[in-house]
């Protein structure tokens, strides 16, 4: 089984935030997860509710601030074995190109 899951980890602070954020994405490497960071948060990719919840946690801790806001949404098809790429790819057939596209073209 596969659990997909978007992270969103940020100190609540003036300024920059990547040096915070980067502590919270590194601190994903010490658990047996994929992940793709984006602007607008990670996908993490886990065998289990159990691992992909304690690599949050770390990521959740990894950040050192008075106030951290965390958002993670959860996909746990427990009948498939569904990686996050396959959902993209499927889209992607439907589309008959890439999901993706510069605002420039």
């Amino acid at each position: 089984m596969t659990v997909v899951a978007l992270l969103s980890v940020a100190p609540v602070i003036e300024g920059s935030m990547s040096e915070e954020v980067a502590a919270a994405v590194a601190a994903l490497d010490d658990f047996p997860v994929s992940y793709e960071t984006n602007p607008m948060g990670t996908v993490i990719e886990a065998d289990d509710v159990g691992t992909l919840f304690e690599a949050v946690e770390a990521a959740h801790t990894a950040v050192d601030a008075d106030r951290v806001s965390t958002v993670l949404k959860i996909d746990d098809k427990r009948t498939v074995d569904a990686p996050a790429a396959a959902k993209v790819a499927a889209v992607e057939e439907h589309l008959g190109r890439e999901a993706t596209r510069s605002r420039h073209d």
